[in-house]
């Protein structure tokens, strides 16, 4: 597992051993979500309404460097950093 991002509260993380679609997860407080990347749709999970809408306005911005961290911990290799929402 690798924290990739932080911000209000959201924690995001990628597995190295996942299953397709590529997806990241969020937590935010209880709740947690799978949000496929492509699409930007919860695959499983709950956030509240404004958790999901920065997850979802984050991931927006940043599918591009998503997908890369997806293929990244596909081949075993470090999951950088992705930058939060300001």
């Amino acid at each position: 597992m690798s924290e990739i991002s932080r911000f209000y509260g959201l924690i995001v993380r990628m597995f190295y051993d996942e299953h397709p679609p590529p997806h990241f997860h969020v937590q935010y407080g209880e709740h947690s979500a799978q949000i496929e990347i492509e699409r930007l749709t919860v695959m499983r999970g709950y956030l509240p309404p404004r958790a999901l809408g920065l997850a979802i306005e984050w991931a927006s911005s940043h599918r591009r460097e998503l997908l890369d961290r997806w293929h990244a911990a596909e081949n075993q290799q470090r999951l950088l950093k992705v930058e939060p929402l300001p």
